[in-house]
């Protein structure tokens, strides 16, 4: 027997989100089709949204709904110091803890050759114009402890490094193969206070 046509189309929506299978995404198919209409068209509505009024940015490459993001404007923030993360939910994290000052910069990915991505598929070019600032003093890579983020932290560090600027990478405290997201806040702030130089 097979699902009508919506359902199956519902499913195959779900099934492009990641660690969805085909039971869970008939699952939740079912249930969104018992859901109240006024919930699944604010559902909808959330959707549409996320895809129409974010984008990155200009600066930092965090996700925002105005350019520049409001960590960007704030005057208020340390400008002589840069973390840069993997992904804007790294910044999200790390703004949790609500210990660090400074500003970020969002690389949206790693550097993986084995998946065909290099220096100039993320975003590494706008990290170095920022550092044509003369502001900027410091740098901390926070990509994640696996050996994508640790081969990208290494490439930045070599290509920061001769324009003077001090180079720092989160220590202790981020376990081998763990996301920042995952973290919880005194983990986060442990990691930055024991950066290390690189």
């Amino acid at each position: 027997m097979h699902y009508p046509e919506p359902i199956s189309k519902l499913m195959e929506s779900y099934m492009k989100l990641p660690g969805i299978g085909e039971k869970t995404a008939a699952r939740l198919a079912f249930y969104t089709v018992n859901m109240n209409e006024d919930d699944v068209t604010g559902f909808a509505r959330s959707l549409i949204s996320v895809k129409r009024d974010l984008h990155y940015c200009s600066i930092c490459g965090n996700m925002t709904e105005q350019d520049p993001c409001e960590i960007c404007q704030d005057k208020s923030r340390d400008q002589s110091l840069i973390l840069v993360v993997e992904h804007p939910k790294d910044v999200i994290s790390m703004e949790k803890m609500q210990e660090f000052k400074g500003l970020y910069h969002v690389l949206h990915g790693v550097l993986s050759p084995i998946e065909g991505t290099g220096p100039e598929d993320i975003n590494i070019p706008d990290l170095i114009k920022r550092l044509q600032n003369e502001e900027v003093k410091e740098v901390i890579i926070a990509t994640n402890a696996t050996a994508e983020g640790e081969a990208t932290a290494m490439y930045l560090s070599r290509l920061i490094k001769p324009s003077g600027i001090k180079v720092t990478r989160l220590a202790h405290g981020l376990s081998v193969g763990s996301d920042i997201e995952y973290a919880d806040e005194v983990t986060l702030l442990k990691a930055v206070e024991g950066r290390r130089d690189m």
